[in-house]
């Protein structure tokens, strides 16, 4: 159900994002980090657009490696405890009663 709502506000945003751009399409004046030119309004909205989504989804898969690697540390982490615990039921089952 989660990824349902995440397809239909992605569905909604891409709609209001293109009535939006497609509203704007006179020229105008961009002005770049070292030069400047004139561009459709439409094709400065979209080009933003999509150079936001590039960067937020680099910055999610990163956070999404950082996170498995720390699951598959607290795996082994969590198997080297259950281990010992394991280990340490044997021992105890082992030993005579007093």
């Amino acid at each position: 159900m989660r990824g349902q709502t995440y397809v239909i506000f992605t569905i909604v945003f891409i709609i209001i994002i293109t009535v939006f751009a497609l509203t704007n399409t006179s020229s105008v004046e961009v002005n770049y980090l070292f030069w400047s030119g004139k561009s459709p309004l439409i094709l400065v909205i979209l080009f933003s657009v999509l150079l936001g989504c590039i960067v937020t989804a680099i910055a999610g898969s990163v956070k999404i490696i950082r996170l498995q690697r720390e699951i598959k540390k607290l795996k082994v982490a969590n198997d080297q405890k259950e281990a010992i615990l394991q280990e340490n039921k044997l021992v105890e089952e082992d030993k005579p009663e007093e």
